[in-house]
């Protein structure tokens, strides 16, 4: 029992030497990305937003156009922000890394005033192609989200 515990205790420092220090999975790059992604909106940062994603980055909002460029990423975000929407959640449920592409699939909320000067909260899922560029940075690539059928 004494061999196995060291030979695995061997062989987890082996594997795990083979990354370089300081190096990032593409999961928990993903999710300070996401963090910061939710600070740059309650902070109503638009231009924030949209340098977390590609420069010919896709978004596919629920009930709208396909929005093409960070320009216009830039814009609709800008949009929702003074429209009055708050208090952005995102929540990674899995990651998976391959080459320069990962893809997320996880969850959202986000708080959406209503005509009547009610707020509702929208809650939702969201699948993400994201992208490393040349220097080493995690952008979404993709980006399609959908509201849960009401409860």
């Amino acid at each position: 029992m004494r061999y196995f515990l060291a030979s695995f205790c061997f062989i987890a420092l082996v594997i795990g030497a083979g990354e370089p220090a300081g190096a990032q999975t593409a999961q928990a790059s993903i999710e300070a990305n996401n963090a910061d992604f939710v600070d740059k909106f309650a902070a109503k940062d638009a231009k924030g937003l949209a340098q977390h994603y590609t420069e010919d980055a896709v978004a596919f909002p629920p009930n709208e156009n396909r929005v093409a460029g960070r320009e216009s990423v830039q814009k609709m975000w800008q949009s929702w922000i003074d429209a009055g929407l708050t208090d952005l959640t995102l929540k990674a449920a899995q990651v998976e890394e391959s080459g320069n592409l990962a893809y997320e699939e996880g969850t959202y909320s986000i708080k959406i005033p209503g005509k009547d000067g009610k707020t509702s909260e929208e809650i939702g899922k969201y699948i993400v192609v994201w992208k490393k560029g040349d220097d080493g940075e995690w952008r979404l690539h993709r980006d399609i989200w959908n509201t849960n059928p009401a409860k």
